[in-house]
Order: structure tokens, then sequence, then C-alpha cells
């Protein structure tokens, strides 16, 4: 019995070697370990390794016996909690699972980590075996590819809004030309006081409005026509206030804040005007009862800044224009979506969903960008960027009344493609008391003044033709004509004659859709006027 008992209790000695020698190995084990090991029982936290440590910011003993819960980031403990209850589902039929979630550090910060989980027993009950990785800096660069993959798609899907708002603008501009150009044809026969006078200058009024949304959508389109001169942008905001101040409800206080010393910027000063105006009226929109709209100016030097609209750094020196109101503000989708052409949120009838993406368009086509800042009930505040301009500020004359001179027995050559513009033109300018030769071709334009005997004074065409576009006809016809001088004419800027809307320096140009006097005054410009 007694040999018996001994050898009973050299193994059990034995035993409790081995055990402590395979403590001591997972414990270094535990401890050499790169990535950080958590051994659970339920919720309670048994064991950690130096590597949790290091990653929470934490010494061990106030990581073990806590709550794995006092370190999971609120927002993500629920997903945390199902990826639990999947361990223990999983770990019974002896697989791992794995989730990823934000934990909190000692200092408040978030780090982003994988876990790795299976069940084993220790000390005799049921616990869970956690591989934990720091994933921070691979979340990182995903959100920011993510970002950057976004920022492309909606630069494609506005470049591709773009482009077919311009289409659309161009074959209506035609149109119009045609309704204003005849209604005012019939009006100047019809006398004031008829019936008919009215409707017809109600005809050229919706006209002219429905033009000013085909404006809107070249301005998106980054189409518009601008004669962009370096201005002071605080004088060309002084001179709008008083027709922004009507635009707004007298509840509404404009307040301005201009930057003394401000830098020169390059701009179409009516390009400021249509900025100031639709993010004026977007803000008093957004404010319910009374409430208070600021604009100010500034200047601002960029060092490699990130903004969201921006895939690349910032940099250099811009001059700042702030719009901000303290309405009820807009919510990330609606942030998201607020330069998208005809998106609105006002109700039918009270808004077109232009007016936002017409002031994205204007700085854009301006080479600057525009950033937004809002939340619900915190008001809006939208900053313009524009590019420092070296050049010293132009002042312009103040425009006079002009008068439309008749023809003086002139030839003027028209090409247009589409007929019902080639046969207003040819009637406004007979009417002028100008010769008139109509071609609705580039071919049959050069076949007509091949075959014309008399002298043809100036050549007004269309841009965008099939077969030949309006400046290759204007070069072949001047091979006949050396002195000939040129309009050209168009629903758009083509690139053909302009470089992102800025019509080249020595080209004369018409918008369509024009009206009589207009074109009268554009030609009397051209004819009477030094050759370019």
């Amino acid at each position: 019995m007694s040999v018996s008992l001994v050898g009973s209790r050299i193994t059990a000695r034995r035993r409790e070697h081995q055990l402590a020698e395979s403590r001591k190995k997972y414990r270094h084990l535990l401890e050499s370990a790169q990535v950080g090991v958590v051994v659970m029982q339920g919720h309670l936290i048994e064991s950690v390794n130096p590597a949790i440590a290091s990653i929470l910011g934490f010494p061990i003993h106030e990581i073990e016996r806590r709550s794995f819960t006092d370190f999971v980031f609120e927002e993500d403990l629920e997903t945390v909690l199902r990826c639990r209850q999947l361990t223990l589902a999983e770990g019974r039929r002896k697989k791992n699972t794995s989730c990823e979630f934000r934990a909190v550090t000692s200092g408040g910060d978030l780090r982003w980590v994988h876990v790795t989980s299976q069940l084993i027993e220790w000390e005799g009950a049921q616990a869970s075996l956690n591989f934990v990785s720091d994933i921070t800096d691979r979340r990182q660069a995903e959100i920011k590819n993510e970002k950057l993959q976004a920022q492309l798609l909606q630069a494609q899907k506005m470049e591709a809004v773009g482009r077919l708002a311009g289409g659309v603008a161009h074959d209506y501009n035609n149109m119009l030309s045609v309704i204003i150009g005849y209604a005012e044809l019939a009006l100047d026969k019809v006398a004031a006081g008829d019936p008919l006078h009215v409707d017809l200058t109600e005809i050229i009024a919706a006209a002219n409005r429905s033009a000013d949304i085909t404006r809107q959508l070249l301005a998106f389109a980054r189409r518009q026509t601008m004669a962009p001169k370096v201005i002071d942008l605080n004088e060309t905001v002084e001179g709008g206030l008083r027709m922004l101040r009507r635009l707004i409800s007298e509840d509404i206080d404009l307040q301005w804040r201009p930057r003394g010393g401000l830098w020169a910027s390059k701009i179409d000063p009516a390009q400021v005007d249509q900025i100031l105006a639709n993010l004026c009226v977007n803000a008093r929109d957004a404010i319910r009862g009374a409430g208070k709209i600021t604009i100010e100016t500034d200047n601002v030097r960029f060092d490699g800044a990130y903004f969201a609209d921006q895939p690349d750094p910032v940099s250099g020196d811009y001059v700042l224009l702030a719009v901000s109101d303290d309405g009820g503000g807009m919510d990330e989708k609606v942030l998201s979506q607020i330069f998208e052409p005809f998106f609105t949120t006002k109700g039918v009838g009270q808004g077109t969903g232009l007016g936002l993406a017409t002031v994205y368009g204007i700085v854009r086509q301006n080479n600057g960008f525009i950033n937004v800042s809002s939340e619900p009930g915190e008001g809006t505040t939208f900053r313009i960027y524009l590019p420092r301009h070296a050049e010293t500020i132009q002042i312009s004359p103040i425009a006079s009344k002009q008068k439309i001179d008749a023809g003086r027995g002139e030839t003027i050559l028209v090409v247009e493609d589409e007929v019902s513009v080639l046969k207003l033109a040819c009637a406004i300018l007979e009417g002028l008391g100008y010769s008139v030769l109509a071609a609705s071709n580039a071919n049959d334009a050069l076949t007509l003044a091949d075959a014309h005997r008399g002298k043809i004074d100036l050549l007004i065409t269309d841009v965008i033709m099939p077969e030949m576009n309006g400046r290759d006809l204007a070069h072949g016809l001047q091979a006949l004509y050396p002195q000939l001088r040129v309009i050209f004419m168009s629903g758009y800027t083509a690139d053909v004659i302009a470089h992102r809307g800025m019509i080249d320096e020595g080209v004369h140009f018409i918008q369509k859709p024009f009206s009589r006097e207009k074109l009268g005054l554009k030609v009397n410009e051209v004819l009477r006027g030094d050759v370019s």
C-alpha cells in the first residue's frame, strides 16, 4: 500500500510540475506574441498579454477582470455582441469567427481592431481565446480610398450630366430664339393698346424666363459665356447688396463683413452676382421667420489642405467668398446631392433645382472650388475659393443705353442649320436694312459666296454644324473675302471658339436665344468697329 501511495504522490507532483511548465510556456508565448491575446469567460476578461495593453493604452491590471464591453465603442457594441453570440454557436462546431470594430483607448481615442475567436477550456470552464490585431492604418487607408472613389464617381456623374445639360440647352436655345424673335417682330406691328400687344409681351416674358433656366444649365455645364476681368471682390459684392436685400425677406438681416486689403481675383462680375443671388435665395428659403444671412470675404493661403470634393491637396493663395445662414441646415444625405441639377428639397413649383448647380458650375469654370458645412438645426455655410490673381484690378466704364443703327447697304451672309432660326435672323437683319444671303449649311454657304458677285461684309454663322464647323467655314470664306468680319452664334460656347466658356480673344460671339435688339447691336459693333 505504501509503495502505491508513494507512486501516486510522485505522479501527482509530476503532473503539477508539467502543468506549471505548461503555464510558464503559455505565459511566455502570450507575452511575446505580436498580436493581442485575450481570454474571456462570459463578458469577463480573464487574461491579456502586453500587446493588448499597447493597443488600448491601459496597464494589464486595469484590463483584466473587467467586462470587454468597457473597451468597445458604443456605436459598434451591437455588432460585437452579435459576433460574440456567433462565436459561442460556431465554437461548438470547432469553427473560428472574426469581426472588426472600434476599441476605445485610455485616452478616449478609437482604434480599429480585427478579432479572431475560438472556444477553449480555461481552468475547467468554457472560455474564448481571442487574437486581436490593430488595423487602424489599414482601415483609414480604405476609408480614404473609398472617399477618392466616391469623388471620382461624383465627378464623372457631374461631367456626364453637364454634357447632357449643355446639349439640351443648345437645342432649347434654338427654339427660344425663334419664339422671342418672331414675338418681337409681331410686337412691332401691333399698337400698344391692342389686346394682342399684351399677349405678345407675356410670350416674350415667358420665353426670357425660360432662357434664364438654360443659362443656369449652361453655368452648371461650364459652357456659359463669360467675360472675366480682374476685380476687387469686395466692390463687386457691395454693388449687388441692394439687389440682394430685395431678394430676401424684411425679417432677415443681411450682414456684410468684407476683409480689408482683399487680394484680386479674376471672374466675370455678372457671375459673382449669379452666385450671390442663388446662395442668398437658398439661404432665405432655409430660414423660417426671422433670421440672419452673412456674406464675408477673406484672404486664404493653403499648404496641402484636403477638402471633400478635391481629390488632391490644395495649395496656394485664394480669395474666399462665404455665405452663411442660421436656417434649418441639411443632413449628410441632402448635402451629397445639393449640386446635382434639378435636385431640390422645395415643394413642387417652388424651385427648379438649378440654383446650387449653377453656383457649382460657375466656381469650377473659374478654377475655384466650393466647400459646404451644415448640420440639421445649425444652419449652413458655403465657402467659395477663387484663385488669387496678380494683375491690377480693372475698372469698367458705366454702360449707357445704345441705339441700333440701320444698315447702310452692307451684305450679310447668315449660315444656320436650324431653318427656323435662319429665317428669323434673316427677317431681323432685312428689317434693319441689310442685304442678306442665307445658307443652311457650310457647303451651301461656300457655293453661295463663290457665286456672289458683290462684296460680303459680314458672316454670321452657327458654331456647331454638320460636315464643317463655323470656325472652319469662316477661315474658308476669308480666303475669298480677306476683309470679311465674323460673328459666331450658338446655344452654348463650344470649344471651337472658346476654352471653358471664355471666348477666344478677337472672336465676336452672340449667345442664343438673342433678341432683335441684341442681334442689331452686335452687328453694329462688328461692322462699325475695327477689324479684329
